[in-house]
């Protein structure tokens, strides 16, 4: 779920509804509120209620996975982007199919189809430069954290849109921890709000929400489209041949076979997941 974070368009919520961890992960944070501070006297009791084993080894791994990948990714991303997105591309594909293949047709249909326009939607919104103060890095990750526990939505590709990626890379990278800590903040608010209304969509309309959620992720799979032209915040999307005469090599073969590769370590990881 780290290395997914990392990558602006993939979501760590994805990596966790197709390992089999995500409902407990929703109701762990839900347990989180007001109640827990008659909690705190009682350590045993605070730790056991907020299934806090589950919590701190997720949280441990998504931290080395962070930190370990940050500047690793950075470098793909420079280095071999259509060869990292097309990987991602096949990952986020099989992850739409995954979740909708236990979907009734009619709800496929309808919820789906708005979930599928809602995600296309999301390509087209402008992406903003601006320098990030400590403001806008709270506010950019109480609004991106809804994004990341949402199996479809990248809390990445919103950081992306609000301008906020390129310093979180760099203080990630730098061990700045003032605006880490300024964002973890930010993250923590947005998330104990948000994941109280999705776990009463779950449970109230799990059929309905799993749909939107495979639309989306379907649709937004074009964000991740390997040959892409960036300028001035605008995104041209190319063509492999146009993007090797405007760009660089499009090494499409090897995108092919990342693309390949990505999808099916996703099947493989999910076969046995019944979402």
């Amino acid at each position: 779920m780290g290395l997914a974070e990392v990558v602006p368009g993939v979501s760590g919520g994805t990596v966790a509804l197709i390992t089999g961890i995500y409902q407990e992960l929703i109701d762990t944070i839900a347990q989180f509120g007001p109640e827990s501070l008659s909690l705190l006297s009682s350590p045993r009791d605070f730790y056991t209620h907020h299934n806090l084993r589950f919590l701190l080894a997720l949280s441990m791994g998504m931290g080395i996975g962070i930190l370990a990948f940050a500047q690793v990714m950075r470098y793909l991303l420079d280095v071999y982007p259509t060869v990292v997105w097309a990987f991602f591309s096949g990952v986020i594909v099989v992850s739409a199919f995954v979740v909708a293949r236990h979907r009734a047709r009619r709800v496929l249909l309808t919820l789906g189809l708005v979930g599928l326009i809602a995600g296309l939607g999301l390509a087209f919104l402008p992406v903003r430069l601006t320098d990030a103060g400590l403001l806008e890095l709270f506010i950019g990750g109480s609004i991106a954290v809804c994004a990341w526990i949402l199996p479809a939505v990248s809390g990445s590709y919103v950081l992306v849109l609000m301008g906020l990626y390129e310093p979180v890379i760099r203080a990630l990278s730098e061990f700045d921890m003032v605006p880490l800590m300024t964002l973890a903040s930010g993250c923590a608010i947005g998330l104990f709000v948000f994941v109280r209304i999705l776990k009463r969509l779950l449970i109230r309309y799990y059929e309905q929400t799993m749909a939107v959620l495979a639309g989306f992720m379907l649709g937004s799979t074009i964000n991740l489209w390997p040959w892409r032209h960036v300028m001035a915040g605008e995104s041209r999307w190319l063509s492999p041949w146009a993007y090797e005469q405007m760009v660089e090599p499009s090494m499409l073969t090897m995108s092919m076979i990342s693309f390949v590769i990505g999808g099916s370590g996703l099947w493989l990881l999910a076969r046995n997941t019944d979402i």
